[in-house]
């Protein structure tokens, strides 16, 4: 690779892509591959994050992402949606903070890695939560998550939240794993009191309609676990996804489907024969947005 001053971020993936198929050369194929799926009119692209990507910094990332018309399907976990909404209610997640966990605890902190949430900012998503689904049961008491998001997202002021942008830009939100969350611990706190039912397996109705009515399907997929399952698992009526990006740390040796390489959901029909796979190792925090701005780059020559 030949590193010069004042290169591009591009400049520096192409290089990248010099360095065979080591993380490097994967970066430069992964970035080439979301590239192409951007500007292909006739791909639908399934966004699938997990882990803690909202608070880690891809908020305005993601938001920014379907704003501009580069996802169509947001597959996500509740704690990503509950850190989503921890902002757009006037919350922070805060940096720099010191002391063991059961002085933080007593501090009223949360910690993540080396991010830090307050219980009072809680405390604030608890209140305009419970306002917002007491709006919602007015109007229907039997939905589906997406439908529930949905309303969310439409109750919403923040115009940098994920929720509202979809909401605004029609893009369908799923979260299967919702009530492992704060939000999904709300959300059965306030069914005690009020009638409101969440329908899972409506969701898989839309979903497929959503597979089927695309021409193509490629999956960019951040981290592993449920989002991941189901981004593939969607695709697999129609024989699998036609391309599909991975940036995870997971290892592939305790059989974790967070860890499994692209290549092994063919073996399910998840992904087709002769699709477009590429895996990085590393933290999405880290490769997406490069990644991202190098496709974005490439897309304008």
């Amino acid at each position: 690779m030949d590193i010069r001053e004042g290169m591009g971020v591009l400049e520096l993936i192409e290089q990248m892509g010099k360095s065979g198929v080591l993380g490097a050369g994967r970066m430069y194929r992964a970035t080439k591959l979301l590239a192409e799926t951007l500007d292909d009119e006739d791909t639908a692209i399934f966004l699938s994050v997990a882990g803690p990507l909202v608070p880690g910094g891809l908020r305005k990332v993601i938001r920014d992402m379907i704003e501009n018309d580069m996802v169509d399907v947001l597959i996500t976990s509740g704690a990503n949606i509950t850190h989503d909404l921890l902002e757009a209610f006037g919350g922070r997640h805060h940096y720099g903070m010191t002391g063991d966990d059961e002085t933080l605890c007593q501090q009223g902190m949360g910690r993540i890695g080396d991010l830090y949430t307050k219980s009072e900012d809680f405390a604030v998503f608890e209140k305009e939560i419970t306002k917002i689904m007491s709006e919602i049961v007015k109007k229907e008491n039997n939905l589906n998550i997406r439908k529930f998001l949905t309303e969310i997202g439409s109750n919403l002021s923040d115009d940098e939240s994920i929720l509202k942008t979809a909401a605004r830009k029609g893009v369908p939100i799923y979260a299967p794993g919702l009530i492992d969350s704060m939000l999904g611990l709300q959300l059965w706190m306030f069914t005690q009191d009020n009638d409101l039912h969440l329908d899972a397996s409506g969701d898989m109705s839309e979903l497929s309609d959503k597979v089927y009515s695309s021409k193509k399907v490629a999956t960019v997929i951040l981290g592993g676990g449920l989002p991941k399952h189901y981004a593939l698992a969607s695709n697999l009526l129609t024989g699998g996804v036609d391309a599909a990006i991975q940036i995870t740390m997971d290892r592939s040796e305790t059989g974790s489907l967070g860890g499994a390489p692209l290549e092994e959901a063919k073996s399910w029909a998840k992904a087709k024969a002769g699709s477009n796979l590429v895996t990085v190792i590393g933290d999405a925090t880290i490769i997406f947005p490069l990644m991202l701005a190098g496709a974005m780059e490439m897309n304008k020559r």
